[in-house]
This record gives structure tokens, C-alpha cells and sequence, in this order.
């Protein structure tokens, strides 16, 4: 049966979803748009766009979800005029419905929120001439891949719904994925996160999250 989905309105005014069976949101209550600029944008992407600055991005999202996190990255790669591949991962993709509903290409002045959710899974697809996206319709346990990344967006729901992703075998499964130098950023800063991370051979960075958030973490590959 499918999870239920409902969509809720953030204190800075962007949509998240709520996962009906775990009781979740997908983004943080206090602001959803604030939360993913932060956490993936200024400590994942431009960082990235510094770091590989003569090569174009692969980037790994573990969770897919609202597509905020894709669509705020399509927008920096057409005003940075950088190119982004962009492999994304979800195990029950958001209905087509309660996607439509989501109100940020009004907030952040795009219109390409549609395309992201209506591109068929698992191809690649170019939604513009610098953001090609391909998703994956594969848990994190089962997906493996040829690509190797520069950038990691690790936006599974939290160690409390979903402990077997926040593990050491886990981080080390990303941090193989991972090119020398590369970046891998998250929202939870928990100390057992971070111990699985260094576990795995990361070295990890508390950064000030956004507002309502103390510690996010990024972590590097030496």
C-alpha cells in the first residue's frame, strides 16, 4: 500500500510534505526553502562548484522526496552556468498529485519543479542544458553505481525513523562513492552520526545550521 502524503505549510512561508506513515516531515517545520539552502546549497553545492572547479558535478542525493533539494541545485547550475548530473534515490516517490501542490517554483521564481517529478525513473533525463537528472527508484542498501561523486546530499528522514541508513556500513558505502575531496552534508548532527561517519573514514565538520538548528554536518573524504 502506499504511504500517505500530505502537504503542510513551513514557518518561511515553503511547502514540505509529511510522510503519513512515520509521522514526518520531509523538511524542517520552521522552514523548508531555509533549511535545504543551508544544509545543501551553502555548505554542499557552492563549496563543490569551488573544490571542482574545472569539472562538472556529480552529485548524489540520497532521497528524492519534495525535489526541493534538486530544484534549488537546477537553479544555481543555470545561473552559475555549471553542469550538474544529478542521481537522486527513493524508495516511494511522491504522487504526482501532492508534488503539484508544492508551492516553490512561485517562491523561487522557477518553473521547473513539474518537470523534476514528471521525468520518467531510473534514465537520465536533461530537464535543462545543465542539469541532467536521473533517478533512481532503489533503496540506499541496494543502489550501486559506476558514477563517482563529488558532492553528496544525505537527506534521509532521521535516525530515529530510519536508523539502518544512519550506520557505519552505510557511510561507508557513500564514502566509496565519493572522489577525493568530495562532500557529503546533512541536516542531522547527532553525536552517533557523526561517530558512524568517522567510523567510515570521514572527516567531519559541525557548521551553524539554519534557523531553529544549532549543528548540521559536513563531512569530506581526504
Amino acid at each position: 500500500m502506499n504511504t500517505a502524503i500530505r502537504v503542510i505549510m513551513t514557518a518561511d512561508g515553503s511547502h514540505t510534505l509529511v510522510n503519513g506513515d512515520l509521522e514526518k516531515s520531509y523538511h524542517s517545520v520552521y522552514g523548508a526553502w531555509q533549511e535545504s539552502q543551508r544544509v545543501y546549497i551553502e555548505l554542499g553545492l557552492f563549496p563543490a562548484f569551488d573544490r571542482f572547479a574545472a569539472e562538472p558535478i556529480n552529485l548524489f542525493e540520497m532521497g528524492f522526496g519534495s525535489g526541493l533539494n534538486a530544484l534549488l541545485t537546477l537553479r544555481e547550475a543555470e545561473r552559475l552556468q555549471r553542469p550538474v548530473h544529478y542521481v537522486s534515490i527513493d524508495t516511494e516517490p511522491v504522487p504526482l498529485a501532492e508534488a503539484r501542490r508544492l508551492n516553490y517554483d512561485q517562491l523561487l521564481a522557477t518553473t521547473q519543479l513539474a518537470a523534476l517529478h514528471e521525468a520518467p525513473w531510473n534514465e537520465a533525463v536533461a530537464i535543462t542544458p545543465f542539469f541532467t537528472l536521473e533517478k533512481r527508484q532503489v533503496s540506499l542498501q541496494e543502489f550501486n553505481t559506476e558514477h563517482q561523486f563529488q558532492l553528496i546530499y544525505f537527506d534521509a528522514f532521521s535516525p530515529t525513523s530510519q536508523p539502518e541508513l544512519w550506520e557505519v556500513d552505510m557511510f561507508s558505502k557513500l564514502a566509496g562513492f565519493l572522489l577525493p575531496g568530495g562532500l557529503l552534508t546533512t541536516y542531522c548532527s547527532k553525536s552517533i552520526v557523526q561517530r558512524a561517519m568517522r567510523a567510515a573514514g570521514l572527516t567531519v565538520e559541525k557548521h551553524s545550521g539554519p534557523r531553529h538548528k544549532r549543528d548540521v554536518l559536513r563531512a569530506v573524504k581526504n
